[in-house]
């Protein structure tokens, strides 16, 4: 391999430079060459498969081409030994549609994220941030609704709307049409939103068809009862886009007038970019529910390719997720730590810090932060105050259904949790006067007696 440092780094280059010009994509790694490859070298091999480059010289370059180089402008040796390399990627390397000029995650992935992977002289490499520059991020469709669609049709403020309480209905898989939705209406006696795991589609035992007709129904009757609105978000992930459209057509029309009440599941993983631009370019007026199961194959920290969990939110920010799964940021079974709040201001505010970069959003609607994966009424007021918000959509499966007086008060639980939060009550204090969060710490007893050791003798429990 030839050391192509002369064309592809240019450490003189300032990032805030690089940033007023407005002109390139920076994208920050943590990597490693292979035994016997030097830093530099090996980073400018990277930017090089990453752009106009290969192996050798070939007789086809042209200057233009060499002025459409990925630039390597910082290498630097970090504590645990590996390297932080920064690489400037120029806009116009970056494929645009023929029918509309935007941009696409596809091709940032297929460069930034591409044939650099599996490069001999790199032992591994991951991205850590990137930056976006205002000219192309407005190439990029962003959400069209979030969270405040869902608080407008629960009838509530626009602003500071609070948790809206959901469930996964559990188990995963398993249930046919009938128990399914008996279990939606259970649960919508007590919270507001219900989303289907994301294995759950149309499976021979429980066909697409006849689970959403009865899922409708249950809406409906749990609206009359209760007096309130309801939602419910549906799995029409396909590797066909023609599929997905044909789902997504089929649930808007069996719900009829509850057609608003309905997001749209999409693993965006799995099935990429392409489902979700399929979604949120076919039903702009949907909720589209960023599910990411498998991410952590390359997200989890102990993968060293790939890239990290905020670097994938900040891209389904930029496709128009409505909501992403982010996690339950140490407060429940998923991995992650209170750090990862900065994974949620990244996706809701309109200017974030990231780990190298910091970006302005311009206004770009917000995505809403889902949090799932082992959480309880007795685990939320510990998360909200960690985040500083409870704005946030929460689905809890075992935190409802677990609940010793069953789904219905393990909602409410929840609701009650988030109340108490809110006004400043502590939790115990609040079951006092609050039956189905008094029966959520009987309910949960190990979180109960680590989180509030005195819980037994406040509530009279032996």
């Amino acid at each position: 391999m030839s050391d192509q440092s002369g064309r592809y780094a240019r450490l003189s280059l300032k990032e805030a430079d690089l940033i007023a010009d407005g002109k390139h994509v920076l994208c920050a790694y943590h990597f490693k060459p292979k035994a016997g490859y030097e830093p530099v070298a090996t980073a400018a091999h990277f930017a090089a498969e990453s752009s106009t480059g290969t192996n050798v010289e070939v007789c086809t370059t042209d200057d233009f081409t060499k002025g459409v180089d990925a630039l390597v402008y910082e290498v630097t040796q970090m504590a645990d030994g590996d390297y932080l390399m920064k690489i400037a990627y120029p806009v116009d390397l970056f494929d645009r549609n023929i029918t509309d000029g935007r941009a696409m995650i596809a091709s940032f992935l297929t460069l930034a994220i591409g044939n650099n992977q599996g490069m001999g002289d790199v032992e591994y490499a991951k991205m850590h941030d990137f930056y976006v520059p205002p000219k192309y991020l407005q190439l990029f469709d962003g959400p069209a609704v979030n969270i405040q669609e869902m608080w407008r049709t629960l009838g509530r403020p626009l602003v500071n709307g609070g948790m809206v309480t959901g469930t996964i209905i559990k188990p995963k898989l398993g249930l046919r049409p009938q128990p399914f939705a008996d279990a939606c209406y259970m649960f919508w006696l007590g919270g507001d939103f219900i989303k289907n795991d994301e294995p759950q589609g149309n499976q021979v035992f429980a066909p697409l068809k006849e689970t959403i007709r009865l899922v409708a129904d249950a809406m409906k009757r749990a609206q009359d009862e209760t007096g309130e609105a309801k939602l419910f978000s549906a799995n029409i992930t396909a590797d066909d886009p023609f599929e997905m459209i044909a789902r997504g057509e089929y649930i808007l029309d069996t719900f009829a007038e509850n057609a608003s009440h309905v997001a749209f599941l999409v693993d965006g993983y799995v099935a990429g970019p392409t489902a979700i631009t399929t979604c949120r370019r076919y039903f702009p007026n949907q909720f589209l529910h960023y599910h990411r199961a498998g991410h952590g194959a390359v997200t989890s920290p102990q993968a060293k390719r790939g890239y990290t969990a905020l670097v994938h939110c900040k891209m389904s920010r930029l496709q128009g997720a409505s909501g992403i799964h982010t996690g339950t940021m140490g407060y429940g079974k998923m991995e992650g730590d209170a750090s990862d709040k900065a994974i949620a201001y990244m996706l809701e505010q309109d200017v974030a810090q990231g780990p190298y970069y910091k970006q302005e959003w311009l206004s770009m609607k917000s995505t809403t932060p889902i949090i799932s994966g082992g959480m309880n009424a007795l685990r939320l007021p510990g998360f909200f105050t960690n985040l500083g918000h409870s704005n946030i959509i929460q689905t809890s499966g075992g935190g409802a259904f677990g609940h010793v007086d069953g789904g219905t008060a393990g909602a409410k639980s929840l609701r009650q949790a988030q109340d108490a939060w809110q006004q400043g009550v502590d939790l115990v204090e609040y079951a006092k006067s609050h039956q189905e969060l008094a029966r959520a710490f009987e309910s949960f007893p190990s979180d109960a007696d680590k989180l509030y050791p005195t819980w037994r003798e406040q509530l009279g429990v032996k």
